[in-house]
C-alpha cells in the first residue's frame, strides 16, 4: 500500500506517533467498508491487518498537530465519520457481542478494553463477552490457574452490570468443567475452532447440554496478530517511523446484531498498543 508520509498531514501524524506511548485504534464499521470493496479479506488475521493499514492511512492524511497544550502521550487513531454509535431508541433491538483477544498476560487491561468499546458504541452494557486469553509458551498447557485471574475480572464486570453474559474460547470438556465448578459467574458459551476440530467432541457436547452452555464455532487463529505483523502494518503506512518498540496489548472485535433478523448491522475492531519503555 502506498505510503502517505509525503503529505503535511502525514508529517504531523509521524510527529504525534514518535511522541506517543499508547496507540488506540478503531477501524470503524467494516460492514460498510466491505460493501464498497470488491474483495474482502479471507481470514480474521488478514482482515485485521488490512483494517489497521486502511485506518492508519486515512488518519495519517488528515491529522493536524494540536494548536495548544502539546502532544498527548496517547494517540486516538480513528476516523470520526467511520464510527457508528448506537442510538438509545435502537438499543433494545440490538445485541452487542464482543470477543477480546489478550496479546499479553495482563488481565488488568480487560476493564479498559471493555470500557473503550462501551464508549465507542455509546452503550452502558455489553450483551456478551467472549475472552481469548493470550497464548502460552510452546509446550505449556492451559490450566484453570491461567484462566482464574482473567475470569475474576470478567465476573466483576458482570456484577457491575457492564456485561450481561461471559463466555470462553477453545476449552475442552475437562477445562470447561473445572472453570464451571470454580466460577461464581458461570460461562454461558464456549467457542470451538472447527478448523482443528471438524466435529464437536461428544463429551463437550454432552457437558454443555447438561449445564446450558451454548457451543459456538469460530475460525480465529490461536494468535490473531503477532507483534511482527502489527509492526509491519504500521510500517507499511509510515515508512519513516521506527516501530520496533511498539507492542500489541489487546485486540477487541465487536458485532452489533439486529435481534429480530439475525443480521450483522455493524462490526469492527479496537486495538490497543504501547511503546516499550527504553
Amino acid at each position: 500500500m502506498e505510503s502517505l508520509t509525503t503529505t503535511n498531514g502525514s508529517d504531523n501524524a509521524k510527529a504525534i506517533l514518535d511522541h506517543a506511548k499508547t496507540l488506540k485504534l478503531h477501524t470503524g464499521n467494516l460492514v460498510n467498508r466491505c460493501r464498497l470493496k470488491k474483495n474482502c479479506p479471507s481470514s480474521p488475521s488478514e482482515e485485521l491487518q488490512d483494517c489497521i493499514r486502511a485506518t492508519l492511512n486515512d488518519w495519517l492524511s488528515t491529522t493536524q498537530l494540536p494548536s495548544e497544550g502539546g502532544i498527548s502521550d496517547t494517540v486516538d487513531c480513528s476516523i470520526p465519520e467511520a464510527r457508528e454509535a448506537i442510538k438509545p431508541e435502537e438499543r433494545d433491538e440490538l445485541k452487542v457481542s464482543v470477543k477480546l483477544f489478550l496479546c499479553e498476560s495482563n488481565q488488568s487491561s480487560i476493564p479498559e478494553a471493555l470500557e473503550m468499546v462501551c464508549q465507542t458504541l455509546a452503550v452502558s452494557q455489553l450483551d456478551s463477552v467472549i475472552i481469548a486469553p493470550c497464548g502460552l509458551p510452546e509446550g505449556e498447557v492451559q490450566t484453570l490457574a491461567h484462566l482464574q485471574p482473567v475470569w475474576e475480572e470478567l465476573e466483576a464486570l458482570v456484577r457491575s452490570q457492564k456485561i450481561a453474559a461471559i463466555g470462553t474460547s477453545d476449552l475442552d470438556k475437562d477445562l470447561l468443567e473445572q472453570l464451571y465448578k470454580w466460577a461464581q459467574v458461570k460461562p454461558s458459551s464456549n467457542q470451538v475452532n472447527l478448523a482443528s476440530c471438524c466435529v464437536m467432541p461428544p463429551d463437550l457436547t454432552a457437558f454443555a447440554k447438561d449445564f446450558d452452555i451454548q457451543l459456538l464455532t469460530h475460525s480465529d487463529p490461536k494468535e490473531l496478530m503477532s507483534a511482527a505483523t502489527f509492526q509491519q502494518a504500521i510500517q507499511e503506512s509510515t515508512k519513516e517511523l521506527d516501530v520496533a518498540d511498539w507492542r500489541l496489548e489487546w485486540v477487541l472485535r465487536y458485532s452489533i446484531i439486529v435481534k429480530s433478523r439475525g443480521i450483522i448491522k455493524a462490526k469492527g475492531y479496537l486495538v490497543n498498543a504501547r511503546k516499550a519503555s527504553p
